[in-house]
């Protein structure tokens, strides 16, 4: 049998509508390479995961400097080095106050600790999240998660959790116009805490770019205003840096794109060791010191190889101008697709922030039905042309466009190029 085939028989995939009919054997870059030879243009980075490109040798030479030492001890068993490092390391990039760091295994199990801290520290039980959220798959995790394609089957969830207007001005749930609404969907937080919980709110999470509801950038003003509300009714603000991290807006971190915004907690993964599996949550030490012995752990938490990875990887994002370059990138990438809107009624928003974009797809301008169907088949022949990009959104009709912050202009023109053809094709 070939990858294929042991594929059908042997893993389970039920769970996704079909795995891309590539058999990946290496990978450089921002370049995949099929075992049928082609190469292809990843804009889609693994799920924004390798921001410093696949294999990046800096980020595996320090991964096999590791293993050739230790690759597990448990981190909250022992002292281990590279663990130590990289959350020094992470206390000097972080926004604020933030300082110590717990070590997982992915983004999901970070919110599921950062939650628990942020409940043990408060005293309190309740949590507010937005609608069009995502924050994993996980049960705690889906709970705060505001979109219901991704739970399906799986209630019922957590209790205690209420949910505020996305700040979606593309599709504002409230009906309102950007420049003359006041900031309605943040002053929405207000209500949420008076007239959907008990006052007993020790949370709020937020995603500096809501990824899986759409990669929709939080409006300017909007986390600001968010802080005020949440401040004076005393509750945390837990900020899910697990996709905008590490570079992908043009900002080291999402949040830095909102002046004066600290956030209580932050969650990390992706992005945080170029591929390797790693999570993290961050808080300052009057909260991490918080946990009692026995209320959290992690077995393979802070693995050294992943730490090792995760050190290396941020340096190489500094050193390589990657951050900045993300930022260029991105507005270059925003100004064309600008273009493409002008010539394909199909193209309803473009939106984004540095390699972090986002093309929504409608079949009517005015109405804005979700062309979900379209976005299909513009990511098909994307792949047909030699370009990887992913869907997202509630209906599965927003074209995600998130490559390696490594990638050439010269690729990301081309892949833009055939991205342009996808679309005169799909009239």
């Amino acid at each position: 049998m070939d990858t294929m085939e042991k594929y059908a028989r042997y893993v389970n995939t039920s769970f996704v509508k079909r795995v891309e009919p590539i058999v990946v054997e290496r990978a450089s870059g921002a370049e995949i390479v099929a075992a049928d030879g082609r190469h292809y243009v990843d804009c889609f980075a693994g799920i924004a995961v390798v921001n410093a490109g696949h294999v990046h040798p800096r980020v595996a030479e320090a991964a096999k400097g590791q293993i050739e030492k230790l690759i597990h001890a448990a981190s909250y068993v022992y002292y281990v080095p590279a663990v130590a490092d990289l959350a020094e390391l992470l206390a000097h990039i972080t926004p604020g106050a933030l300082t110590k760091t717990f070590f997982c295994n992915s983004g999901a199990e970070a919110v599921e600790g950062a939650l628990r801290l942020a409940k043990i520290v408060t005293r309190k039980r309740e949590v507010i999240a937005l609608q069009q959220s995502f924050h994993g798959r996980t049960y705690g995790a889906l709970s705060v998660t505001g979109n219901q394609t991704r739970k399906t089957r799986g209630g019922p969830y957590m209790p205690g959790v209420a949910f505020a207007p996305a700040p979606y001005c593309y599709r504002c749930p409230l009906n309102l116009k950007p420049d003359a609404c006041g900031l309605a969907c943040a002053n929405a937080v207000e209500d949420v805490i008076r007239y959907q919980t008990s006052g007993d709110v020790a949370a709020f999470i937020v995603e500096p770019v809501l990824g899986e509801g759409g990669l929709i950038p939080l409006p300017e003003g909007y986390l600001q205003r968010v802080q005020e509300i949440i401040r004076h009714h005393n509750i945390l603000l837990l900020v899910d840096e697990v996709q905008t991290g590490f570079g992908r807006t043009g900002k080291m971190f999402g949040v830095e794109h909102h002046p004066g915004v600290d956030p209580d907690i932050m969650m990390m993964a992706k992005g945080i060791a170029d591929g390797f599996p790693l999570g993290a949550f961050i808080a300052p030490d009057a909260i991490a010191d918080s946990f009692h012995p026995g209320e959290h752990l992690s077995t393979f938490g802070g693995n050294p190889v992943s730490c090792a990875a995760a050190q290396a990887n941020i340096e190489v994002l500094r050193d390589e101008g990657l951050i900045e370059r993300s930022a260029t990138l991105g507005a270059y990438a925003l100004q064309e697709l600008h273009k493409l809107q002008e010539r394909y009624a199909l193209i309803g928003d473009v939106r984004g922030q540095g390699l972090m974009i986002g093309v929504e797809l409608v079949r009517d301008r005015k109405t804005k039905e979700p062309a979900t169907r379209e976005a299909t088949l513009i990511r098909e022949m994307c792949l047909e042309g030699g370009v990887l990009i992913g869907t997202g959104g509630q209906d599965g009709n927003v074209l995600r466009i998130q490559p390696p912050l490594v990638i050439g202009q010269e690729q990301l023109a081309h892949a833009l190029s055939v991205l342009d053809q996808a679309f005169a094709k799909c009239r």
